[in-house]
């Protein structure tokens, strides 16, 4: 029961940063269409915003170990 509960609480942890890694691309690909002379500057953002939106999924995962297995 506990497996359970922490793999539904990982799974509902995932569900953010799926959210806001579409809304970074979504909106870095706006930005190089409408000014296509800042896309280096607009994609070295947007792999910044990628990885720390990431690493929120990753702290869930963690945290999905530790309840799981501990």
């Amino acid at each position: 029961m506990k497996a359970i509960g922490a793999g539904l609480g990982y799974g509902l942890a995932a569900i953010g940063p799926g959210v806001g890694i579409g809304i970074v691309v979504g909106n870095a690909i706006t930005a190089m269409a409408r000014q296509p002379e800042s896309a280096g500057v607009a994609r070295t953002t947007m792999f910044l915003g990628i990885a720390f939106t990431e690493a929120l999924a990753l702290i869930g995962f963690v945290v999905f170990v530790l309840l799981a297995f501990a």
